[in-house]
């Protein structure tokens, strides 16, 4: 059976992950991981994939990002793990895939569910307990976020950009924003329209997903509906 296409929508921005097989290791040493990063700017510049956060954990990525169409990010991702794993394969003697399948997108609403995702990506080594503080993260877009260099892969989107103008200001609230955390139910949103790649938004948003692509956009309960349900349909 074909695999439906993504959600995407241009000009919109998206969530994306990618897992190890099996959860296994994408990354060994930092090596990799700069391999990766240098393939990733490659991958996306040529695309004109605008990259506004990432992390690169130890088995899985996390990005946002605005492509500038349709069909763009998918060859993108395509060219970089056709050069990214027979490298790795050739670095630690293995063969075979690295990654579990295609990687998963979800659509994200520029208000307010950006910033959400946003953080949720940036705080990812917090979370995992490999740090105590996101800018302690070597390989993340936290640190250009926060105005401690420049990153070449980072554009931050205008929405991002817009909300204060000063950049000083613009950084210290990120820090903020940061230091907050985040909420229980942000996260289990997040996860849940990453799982099953719909739109991560408000109602509005959803509807407009859903009456442009023709496709579902919001988050279905799991398991079959009840009786009831399935004699109307």
């Amino acid at each position: 059976m074909p695999r439906r296409p993504r959600l995407e929508l241009p000009g919109s921005a998206l969530h994306i992950t990618h897992r190890g097989v099996n959860r296994g290791a994408t990354f060994i040493d930092d090596d990799d991981f700069a391999r990766y990063r240098q393939l990733l700017h490659i991958a996306f510049g040529d695309a004109g994939i605008a990259l506004h956060a990432y992390v690169l954990m130890t088995n899985h990525v996390h990005f946002l990002l605005t492509p500038p169409a349709p069909g763009c990010l998918s060859r993108a991702m395509s060219r970089l793990g056709q050069r990214y794993v027979p490298w790795f394969n050739h670095q630690h003697r293995r063969t075979g895939t690295l990654w579990e399948g295609r990687f998963k997108s979800c659509l994200v609403d520029t208000s307010g569910y950006l910033a959400r995702v946003h953080r949720y990506i940036e705080l990812n080594p917090v979370r995992a307990a490999m740090v105590d503080a996101p800018e302690r993260y070597r390989w993340s877009s936290v640190h250009a976020n926060l105005g401690a260099c420049k990153d070449p892969l980072v554009t931050p989107h205008p929405a991002y950009l817009g909300a204060i103008s000063d950049p000083d200001l613009r950084a210290l609230s990120h820090r903020q924003w940061l230091q907050e955390g985040i909420s229980e139910d942000d996260l289990a949103a997040i996860r849940a329209h990453m799982q099953q790649e719909r739109a991560l938004g408000s109602l509005r948003f959803q509807s407009m997903v859903e009456k442009t692509l023709n496709r579902p956009a919001t988050v279905r309960p799991r398991g079959r509906p009840p009786l009831a349900e399935r004699r109307e349909i």
